[in-house]
């Protein structure tokens, strides 16, 4: 009931309030139908993994605690609720009396339990005793009838604005519309830098219109040798975009994201109103922006990058293939994310074209976009794919000049969709708008 992911996200914070739970791990959040009282709105389920010195009796206290604090309203048994809590294992514990069963009684009857279970211990079993079935979760999960419509995992973006569901074939590719407010950038710079108000607002409006639901705003080039700025002239490039975003009637259910690797930058846009921090260098160039963006709880892109713009370009070497290096080296960045406190639920992976890679690793990725998508650990996650007006589109096109490179742009986009990418991030949005709903109507059904 009511907001479901924030109920969910303010119960995480209620449980580390106390400081008796930290909370290590979570799952993605799983949208599901419901089961048993099947006349309610969809469910949204999760599970997390803790640190605890509470005993089992004590959890269950302090977690009906933080239940009873968010005002659970419970309108009859296994109905909707605002939020709902269970223990299912607690380590190898094996105990039953009146208010506490573990492991959880239902627990392996239920698809919406053992899914986001098997992404954080698939080879986890129950506790030995004769009353409890053999086999590892991800066992059991194979044997729970499938639902009729695959469970997907759900990404928000925005208030007012659906969430990413990565598993549902049927899904609309995002339009990431690109907004650099530079002087510097490889393709448009200068193009929205000290525009007037009421020229910046026409740009956004026709983003709008052409299609785009998410603005890219950047303040600082990535480009190889870009002028690297400081954090109070990108704040002053990036914040006016920002409030007038806010403040446009067309864009009130826009996601604002913002292109940058500076903590501060981002914490002083999410406060101003902005949604997503996308994040080059998965915070790799500021030590504090992967627990900033924990702290902030927003949405976030975090893209594969070795070294920085100007390094990049000699860090290409990837001795088991660019898919295994990739693969490996985002669920490093995924891990110490998680570690810092962000939330599974709230994170988008890049595969980063053009940074710290080759012409022929860009086009690998490409044509392996979904294999990189499967790969161990990173099952779940959304997509976003950038590869537009790019250098390797031009090599191969012979076209220097980048605003021109929309014919091979298209086909870089209609790759991105058949390899399965949630969001393209797009120059040219009317053109590559129409390339995705084409590549949607191929390949999404």
């Amino acid at each position: 009931m009511g907001d479901r992911v924030a109920m969910i996200e303010k119960a995480c914070k209620e449980m580390e309030a106390s400081g008796n739970v930290k909370i290590l791990r979570t799952s993605s959040l799983w949208e599901t139908k419901a089961m048993y009282v099947v006349d309610q709105d969809m469910f949204v389920n999760g599970a997390c993994e803790i640190e605890t010195a509470l005993s089992p009796m004590q959890l269950l206290d302090e977690l009906q605690a933080v239940e009873k604090k968010m005002g659970r309203v419970k309108v009859i048994d296994k109905g909707p609720r605002n939020i709902d809590l269970d223990i299912l294992l607690y380590e190898d514990v094996v105990m039953k009396n009146e208010r506490l069963q573990l492991p959880h009684a239902l627990m392996l009857e239920r698809e919406f339990v053992l899914r986001p279970l098997c992404e954080l211990i698939p080879e986890t079993r129950l506790p030995q005793d004769k009353a409890l079935p053999a086999g590892a979760l991800r066992e059991h999960l194979s044997s729970v009838p499938v639902s009729d419509q695959p469970l997907s995992p759900l990404t928000p973006l925005a208030p007012g604005q659906s969430n990413i569901t990565a598993y549902q074939r049927t899904r609309d590719t995002r339009i990431m519309s690109i907004l650099n407010v530079t002087p510097d950038s490889f393709s448009d710079g200068g193009n929205h830098f000290n525009n007037d108000e009421a020229t910046l607002a026409d740009t956004i409006r026709s983003h709008i219109a052409a299609g785009a639901t998410i603005l890219d705003v950047g303040g600082q080039s990535t480009r190889p040798g870009a002028v690297q700025v400081s954090a109070k002239e990108e704040l002053d490039r990036i914040l006016p975009a920002v409030n007038l975003i806010r403040r446009l009637p067309e864009a009130e259910n826009i996601a604002i994201s913002i292109d940058t690797y500076r903590a501060d930058v981002a914490e002083e846009s999410i406060k101003a109103g902005a949604h997503i921090i996308n994040d080059v260098s998965a915070g790799i160039m500021d030590d504090d922006m992967l627990v900033t963006m924990g702290r902030l709880g927003c949405t976030v892109c975090l893209m594969h990058m070795r070294g920085t713009p100007e390094t990049m370009n000699k860090l290409t070497s990837y001795p088991e293939g660019v898919i295994e290096g990739v693969g490996r080296e985002l669920l490093e960045r995924v891990r110490a994310a998680e570690a810092a406190g962000v939330r599974r639920w709230r994170i988008i992976l890049d595969p980063g074209i053009g940074f710290a890679k080759t012409q022929d690793q860009n086009l690998e990725l490409l044509r392996r976009l979904d294999e990189l998508i499967k790969y161990p650990g990173l099952e779940g996650f959304p997509w976003l794919v950038g590869t537009s007006r790019k250098a390797f589109i031009g090599k191969i096109t012979g076209v220097q000049e980048p605003k021109s490179r929309i014919w091979g742009t298209a086909a870089a986009i209609a790759a991105a969709v058949k390899g399965g990418s949630d969001i393209v991030r797009v120059h040219d949005v009317a053109e590559m708008g129409q390339v995705a709903k084409m590549a949607d109507a191929l390949w999404r059904v």
